[in-house]
């Protein structure tokens, strides 16, 4: 427990939660002395010192060496009973741990300090017999297999030059040069440039100025940039660009055939066979982004009929946690270490607040509504996850194995036992969603 003699005024205090409680605790000096003695002695039974036997140090000369970290250790241990003691007399829910003051007292008996410290919100959960939950709803059919399918050959495209002028789906390679008052601009400039027409990669304005051009050709045209173009210096600001088309070139999808089967990971190209894994693996997809969107809009229903007060104490640690779940994903994208990131704390804040006001009203749904994590709840998410593996089985020895991996799977079973009571106390609509939006435009 952290103590502070004084307590310097700061010259912005800043405004205490409604969370926030303070209590008085006193410890007993001669109780103190007590135990500093026995902290002294429990050190002094094997302790080494040059010039004595182990175990034989003369008391006197302990307390010279070890005095004040005995005195540190005990006024912190009756410090930590004292709070205790009072915290439980007053039937106190505490977040983290308490910030010690000393006071100042005329006493000769006591020591005196305030305890500063903040306690969990009590919640009380809205009735949501009014509230209106969006289930969007899509069934897998022929429709969404092909789309997929067409996807997966877009992704295996290849280009080839063709002669003829470029148009929506082309890949072109250019070089160009911008110029802005009649002088390059930083960033205007480059050569063997390779983009897709329609890809969105470029601004449409320049997509639709390079089309309709042939490999060889040039073109010198005006174009303004967007007002809220990231590039400060350009925004609004109207340049005029020289572009050579180097080449163009036509896109070549695959067959859907026993070569594109193997280059998806079947291993004797059997097609039908293709099919029927990408559709399982469609339907477990549709499931899980459905899933999502639903899960979305409980927790921002849930957020709004029970708005509460966030213990600040509960934020700082779950920013603490964002951070360096944010440095250890930089760190994976980019090989650097993580003092290479320099984090802003205020960055995470609301994220911060959502998470912790969700885990407080989740905790406590959970709680009056018996809503634990059940072990075939648990095997069952663990079995579907390990079905998109090439051996289901592995994997789920491997979830088994670690406790932490078994306690992440609890989570979302209790999340989404959570979700299910929701959505039996609230208003459920069912709305049919496009395919291209669900894939497309999941939140994250």
């Amino acid at each position: 427990m952290e103590t502070n003699a004084t307590t310097p005024a700061a010259e912005t205090a800043p405004q205490p939660s409604v969370l926030e409680r303070s209590l008085d605790l006193s410890v007993v000096i001669a109780d103190l002395e007590k135990d500093i003695d026995q902290h002294l002695r429990r050190k002094g039974k094997n302790l080494k010192m040059p010039g004595f036997r182990p175990g034989k140090v003369p008391f006197a000369v302990i307390k010279q060496h070890y005095g004040h970290e005995a005195y540190i250790d005990a006024l912190n241990e009756a410090l930590e009973k004292s709070f205790r003691e009072a915290v439980k007399a007053q039937e106190l829910h505490v977040v983290g741990s308490p910030k010690v003051d000393a006071k100042k007292t005329e006493s000769t008996t006591h020591l005196e300090f305030t305890a500063v410290f903040e306690v969990y919100p009590e919640i009380r959960l809205a009735d949501l017999k009014d509230v209106e939950i969006e289930r969007p709803t899509l069934e897998v059919g022929v429709t969404e297999l092909e789309n997929t399918l067409e996807v997966l050959r877009k992704q295996r495209v290849r280009y080839e030059p063709i002669d003829r002028a470029a148009a929506r789906d082309d890949r072109v390679t250019i070089d160009f040069l911008g110029k802005k008052d009649g002088v390059p601009f930083q960033g205007g400039e480059a050569k063997d440039f390779p983009f897709v027409i329609g890809e969105g990669r470029m601004l449409a304005d320049f997509e639709s100025a390079v089309t309709g051009l042939k490999t060889g050709e040039s073109k010198t045209f005006e174009m303004t940039f967007p007002a809220d173009y990231h590039a400060k210096d350009l925004a609004g600001q109207t340049v005029s660009f020289e572009v050579t088309v180097k080449e163009v070139g036509g896109a070549i999808l695959p067959e859907i055939d026993t070569e594109f089967a193997k280059s998806l990971g079947i291993a004797d190209g059997d097609v039908e066979k293709m099919r029927a894994e990408i559709e399982s693996n469609l339907r477990r997809e549709v499931k899980n982004r459905l899933k999502s969107r639903v899960k979305n809009q409980v927790m921002d229903a849930l957020l709004k009929a029970n708005p509460i007060e966030t213990p600040k104490a509960l934020v700082e640690a779950e920013i603490d946690q964002l951070i360096q779940k944010a440095r250890e994903d930089m760190e994976q994208r980019t090989g650097k270490k993580a003092k290479d990131f320099p984090m802003q704390r205020e960055w995470f804040v609301e994220q911060a607040k959502r998470r912790v006001n969700l885990v407080l009203v989740f905790s406590e749904i959970v709680k009056l509504n018996e809503l634990h994590a059940k072990p075939e709840q648990i095997k069952s998410i663990v079995d579907d996850a390990a079905q998109s593996y090439e051996h289901p089985e592995e994997v789920v020895r491997w979830y088994y194995a670690q406790p932490q991996r078994l306690a992440e799977i609890e989570s979302l079973v209790i999340e989404d036992n959570v979700v299910d009571w929701v959505l039996s106390n609230a208003r459920v609509v069912d709305k049919a969603i496009a395919f291209n939006e669900l894939m497309d435009q999941q939140r994250g």
